[in-house]
């Protein structure tokens, strides 16, 4: 007996929309969207095509109408509802173009729920492009089956997001001059948590004073090698979510 092919296949596209999608209704996509259902994966009227919205969730639909630049879509019925995501927050002092882009879209395929770009005095960068930022997020959610896009928000500067700190809510920072075993402490300190990473530098003497006087501010460490802050804002988020059971 010939087995029945999946449906929709894997090699379905799969696109961020917005605003929200209901069922039965008729989506134009257009602009670079558009260019690459019709233009790089060739869609053809009838041909499936993978929706979700970050509201409620993965949507299935259909080509209704493929013209040069834009094309049709039918929602026609959902597929999952909107995932249940993490309480992580990533903080991140700002790097240099490329590695910040490679810290968003890693932080969106390991989980977390909210990316804080943290100002602190060693940072070499203080501007950002969120944008661009968000767009990496957007690319690598359609990519690794997220329905949920981490918040994006604006950056502050260090002394103002401890003075506003969530008194519930754990930070881990990883400390170069030492602290208890990244995995330790995470599974000690369970529910809403965040993780801070310092710029190339470090952070000075008075951040970190600062930074330890928080009430559920833990140091951590990393392992026994330095680790760019890119590679370190991955292993601490990948150590949480093993911690958490998110793996």
């Amino acid at each position: 007996m010939i087995a029945t092919p999946a449906w929709p296949p894997q090699s379905t596209p799969r696109l961020f929309v917005e605003p929200a999608l209901t069922e039965g209704e008729l989506r134009r996509i257009d602009g670079p969207q558009g260019h690459y259902l019709a233009s790089v994966m060739r869609l053809k009227s009838g041909d499936p095509v993978k929706l979700f919205d970050d509201a409620t969730g993965e949507w299935l639909a259909v080509a209704a109408e493929v013209r040069k630049r834009d094309v049709t879509l039918e929602v026609r019925e959902q597929l999952r509802v909107r995932e249940a995501v993490p309480d992580l927050w990533l903080c991140a002092a700002p790097i240099k173009k490329g590695r910040i882009d490679w810290v968003a879209e890693k932080a969106c395929e390991l989980g977390v729920a909210r990316l804080a770009p943290v100002l602190t005095r060693r940072a070499v960068v203080d501007k950002l492009n969120l944008d661009r930022l968000r767009t990496h997020m957007i690319e690598a959610a359609e990519q690794c089956g997220r329905t949920a896009l981490p918040e994006l928000v604006e950056p502050v500067k260090l002394a103002a997001m401890l003075k506003d700190w969530p008194a519930e809510r754990a930070l881990f920072f990883a400390d170069e001059t030492g602290g208890a075993p990244a995995l330790e402490a995470m599974r000690e300190h369970r529910g809403p948590a965040a993780i801070l990473i310092g710029p190339e530098g470090g952070f000075d003497a008075d951040e970190r004073d600062a930074i330890r006087a928080m009430p559920l501010a833990v140091g951590i460490t990393l392992g026994p090698r330095i680790l760019r802050a890119e590679t370190a804002a991955a292993a601490a988020v990948s150590l949480w979510m093993g911690a958490a059971g998110d793996w």
